[in-house]
């Protein structure tokens, strides 16, 4: 279970990642992401993470979703080896330089330019261990897609995932969920 911690950890910053294009429309967003891992076991503890939440009893998913809320997302399903999720990103994460919700102290990333529609982004972490680069396409200021590959070592062991993402603003309006923290 600690390879599908960790997979979902990573799945979720990578969510964030492209949050700092600032030609993106404010509002709710639904993220996607399908992952594929180097090693077997993670993609099964992924699977297998899916099926416990789609499993979860009422109150247990409760919990999961009020502390996914507070950090400004929901979780959603995209099928299998996918996960979705809906966060709401203001004008002013859009604006700033850098990239919301994943500035963490054991991180450091790197945004590089927009050159056309595409944008670079890299990242290095160092608990755990891990690295990835990434490319991202901006369609239109309502939706983009991108690719990311994340190197990491757990337990002496380096695995290698790879990840398609896309983004789709839903509307201006967020409901009920709250801004990305960062």
């Amino acid at each position: 279970m600690k390879h599908a911690t960790f997979a979902l950890t990573g799945l979720l910053a990578a969510l964030c990642l492209p949050a700092a294009a600032q030609s993106l429309k404010p509002g709710l967003w639904e993220l996607t992401n399908r992952m594929q891992s180097s090693d077997p076991k993670v993609d099964q503890a992924m699977a297998q993470m899916q099926q416990q939440m789609a499993a979860m009893p009422p109150e247990q998913r409760k919990q999961m979703e009020e502390m996914l809320a507070k950090q400004g997302m929901k979780l959603g399903s995209a099928g299998p080896g996918a996960i979705s999720a809906k966060v709401c990103m203001t004008k002013e994460m859009l604006e700033r330089e850098g990239v919301p919700a994943q500035q963490q102290d054991n991180c450091k990333t790197t945004v590089q330019p927009r050159v056309g529609n595409t944008q670079k982004i890299s990242f290095r972490c160092t608990n755990p261990d891990s690295s990835g680069e990434g490319e991202y396409t901006f369609t239109s200021p309502e939706a983009y897609t991108g690719k990311m590959r994340v190197t990491s070592v757990r337990q002496g062991k380096t695995d290698t995932m790879t990840m398609d993402g896309a983004g789709k603003w839903l509307g201006a309006d967020c409901g009920g969920i709250k801004p990305l923290k960062k």
